[in-house]
């Protein structure tokens, strides 16, 4: 799956709006907006904390960190 579906399913999975899961994961809501929108990737700090996010929540994280590894952000050659 597309890393930003992954992380829109994540924060929809616990009825959480951009702005709660951003402050949910210590990052603010214009980053969760750009993650969802395909406009940036997050950092490994901020994986670490979705990924806690999700063990805490009782959220499916299976395929979140392959699709992060995978992902292009749009414009970027990296």
């Amino acid at each position: 799956m597309e890393f930003p579906k992954e992380i829109k399913r994540i924060r929809q999975r616990c009825f959480l709006t951009q702005q709660d899961f951003a402050k949910e994961i210590q990052v603010a809501f214009s980053t969760v907006n750009r993650w969802e929108g395909g406009k940036a990737k997050p950092n490994l700090i901020a994986m670490k904390n979705i990924k806690e996010f999700c063990l805490k929540n009782d959220v499916d994280y299976t395929g979140v960190e392959d699709a992060w590894l995978d992902f292009k952000v749009e414009g970027k050659s990296k």
